[in-house]
């Protein structure tokens, strides 16, 4: 089982990390026993490649040791662990380790690593690295991971009943330098690092062999270099702007804050309605 006294830093900003596990842990294991009761065959759990952490230079696998590093890792370690003893002849569920996301969208993420590049190269035309650039990362765009949702339901279930599988594809694994330096060259702009950068716990590789021999209906279409492209053309086209890129718009955690300043949004991350 996790160890919740090893939590050594939080990625939504110094948030109260009981509240993490309430959402994201203990609301997953909620809303799998509700599927069961009501049920529901199948359940496929969103997790997450950050459960691997701090793991070293050889590729991680399904069957690889955990060291989040972080209570959004940890989480997904406690939801996992805390879904799979439901599962029996009545209830299968799966578990998709996603590599790190990146892609457009109408409520885009600007705290994932391949989105912030690009915007903080098209809003502030350089690519500012908070880290010294050399940890890995694997990395899935969005669509691919609801091709791989779609895999598993429509896969055998004996094939994922109460089975794990990371996400993404191994050409995709890349050091964070090399995804600043893509980018640098779409938008012809430097590369530049934050005061401080420094290496960032958080580096690991994912081996995604698994996911390839087991469901080979999963089938990922999209490039890094493909996916910031997307990007940089929906950021012309809808005139991205520093102040909606790097404010609560589109930053989660800005969006927290500003929720829990105006009394909407309690220590739990519970919603109040306005009124």
């Amino acid at each position: 089982m996790v160890n919740l006294a090893a939590i050594s830093n939080d990625p939504v900003g110094h948030l109260n990390p009981d509240a993490t596990y309430s959402v994201n842990a203990h609301g997953a294991a909620h809303l799998a026993r509700v599927a069961k009761e009501a049920g529901v065959p199948r359940y496929v759990f969103s997790s997450s490649c950050s459960l691997y952490g701090a793991a070293g230079d050889a590729p991680v696998t399904e069957e690889s040791d955990f060291h989040p590093v972080t209570p959004y890792g940890e989480s997904k370690v406690m939801a996992e662990q805390l879904i799979s003893p439901l599962a029996d002849d009545d209830f299968s569920p799966s578990y998709l380790r996603n590599a790190t996301a990146y892609g457009s969208s109408r409520r885009l993420r600007a705290d994932i690593v391949v989105n912030n590049l690009t915007g903080t190269a098209f809003t502030r035309h350089e690519v500012r690295l908070q880290s010294d650039g050399t940890p890995w990362r694997p990395l899935v765009h969005a669509e691919d991971i609801s091709r791989a949702f779609l895999a598993v339901v429509e896969a055998d279930r004996e094939v994922v009943h109460d089975q794990a599988f990371n996400i993404g594809r191994d050409e995709d694994v890349v050091q964070i330098r090399d995804i600043a330096q893509t980018v640098a060259r779409r938008f012809d702009v430097p590369v530049t690092f934050a005061e401080g950068a420094s290496a960032d716990s958080r580096d690991y590789r994912v081996d995604f062999g698994k996911v390839t021999r087991m469901l080979p209906g999963f089938q990922p279409q999209w490039t890094v270099p493909d996916g910031i492209e997307e990007l940089a053309a929906d950021m012309e086209r809808y005139g991205l702007r520093a102040e909606d890129f790097e404010g609560p718009r589109f930053v989660r955690l800005q969006r927290i804050n500003q929720l829990r300043d105006e009394g909407r949004l309690d220590d739990g991350l519970r919603l109040h309605p306005v009124g």
